[in-house]
């Protein structure tokens, strides 16, 4: 189990554990959905592995040639600030 070691308000600490993780990149991914759907596409959360988010383009972002762009300068680039956790983002096919 993948557990990251915080500090609360008070200097406790708190350990974000796994699930925790993948409720926080969906969390995220939530926030950023409302830009993605005003240029008719959208994302979905697939798995969290080895650092690696996987998601899978939606709508008008299938066959986007800008949608690269959009998943690492924009998914990509704010999951890993928000998130230390995250090192990659990558965006899977139907079939994965």
């Amino acid at each position: 189990m993948i557990q990251r070691q915080l500090q609360d308000w008070n200097g406790y600490s708190i350990t974000m554990n796994e699930q925790q993780l993948v409720d926080k990149i969906e969390e995220v991914l939530e926030n950023l959905r409302p830009s993605i759907q005003m240029d008719g596409g959208d994302i979905r959360f697939v798995r969290f592995e080895d650092g690696v988010v996987y998601v899978r383009m939606l709508g008008a972002c299938v066959g986007c040639p800008v949608s690269s762009h959009t998943l690492k300068l924009g998914i990509e680039d704010t999951l890993k600030d928000q998130i230390s956790e995250v090192r990659e983002v990558v965006a899977v096919s139907e079939d994965e």
